[in-house]
C-alpha cells in the first residue's frame, strides 16, 4: 500500500499529464451548456417577438379589410406581413403572415402578388396542413384568374384527409364555374356525405340550387 507521500506524488504526476486536457474538457462542457441555454433563450425571444408582430398583423388586416379601410391601414398590414417574412421566416407566424398578405393582394385585385405569397408559403413550410391551406387558396386565386381547370388539377394532388370535405366542396365550386354541372353536383354530394349533418348550410344550398336546375 502506497504511503500518503507516494499518493500525493502520483496525483501530481497524473495532474501534470492530464490536467490541461481535463480543464479543456470542463471548459468545453461549460461552453456547450451555456451556449445551449443562450440558444434556447434566443429562440424564446424570437418566438415572442414574432407572436407580437403577428398579433399586430391580425388587427391591421381586420382594419384593412373593412369597408372603411384606408390606404394607410392597408400599407401598415402589408408592412407587418413583410416584416414577419423577412425577420421571422423560420416561424409559423411568417407563414400565416404570407397567407394574410395573399388575402390583401386578392382584395386589391393583384392576383399575381397573391400567387407569389402563396408560393412562398409552399416553398417554406414543411407542415402538410399549412401546405394544404395554401394550395386551396392558390386554387381559388387561379380560378379568379380564369384558370379553374388548372386549379382543379392542383387540388387533385392534395392528400390531407382532414380537408376532404373542404376540398370536395371547393372542387364543386370550380366545376360549377366551368359549367360542368354533373361534376359539380358529384363533388358537392361527396362533400355532404362526409360532413356532419347541418354543419355546412351553404353546401346544402348549393346542392339544392343544382337540383332545381336539373328539374
Amino acid at each position: 500500500m502506497r504511503t500518503e507521500e507516494e499518493q500525493v506524488e502520483a496525483l501530481k504526476g497524473w495532474w501534470k499529464e492530464n490536467g490541461k486536457s481535463l480543464l479543456l474538457g470542463v471548459a468545453l462542457a461549460l461552453a456547450i451548456v451555456f451556449g445551449w441555454k443562450g440558444w434556447e433563450s434566443n429562440q424564446r425571444v424570437t418566438a415572442e417577438n414574432a407572436a407580437t408582430v403577428y398579433q399586430s398583423l391580425v388587427q391591421a388586416v381586420a382594419l384593412a379589410s373593412g369597408p372603411q379601410s384606408t390606404d394607410e391601414q392597408r400599407t401598415t398590414a402589408s408592412h407587418l406581413a413583410k416584416s414577419l417574412k423577412e425577420d421571422y421566416s423560420d416561424t409559423a407566424y411568417a407563414h400565416f403572415g404570407a397567407l394574410f398578405a395573399a388575402r390583401l393582394s386578392v382584395d386589391a385585385g393583384d392576383y399575381a402578388a397573391a400567387i407569389s405569397e402563396l408560393d412562398w408559403v409552399l416553398g417554406q413550410s414543411q407542415d402538410s396542413v399549412m401546405k394544404t391551406v395554401a394550395t386551396m387558396r392558390k386554387a381559388r386565386v387561379m380560378a379568379a384568374m380564369g384558370n379553374a381547370g388548372d386549379a382543379i388539377s392542383l387540388l387533385d394532388a392534395l392528400k390531407e384527409s382532414s380537408f376532404s370535405v373542404s376540398l370536395a366542396e371547393l372542387k364543386g365550386d370550380l366545376y360549377l364555374q366551368q359549367g360542368e354541372l354533373d361534376k359539380a353536383r358529384s363533388a358537392y354530394q361527396s362533400a355532404a356525405a362526409d360532413a356532419p349533418q347541418g354543419a355546412r348550410p351553404l353546401l346544402d344550398i348549393k346542392l339544392e340550387s343544382l337540383a332545381a336546375e336539373g328539374n
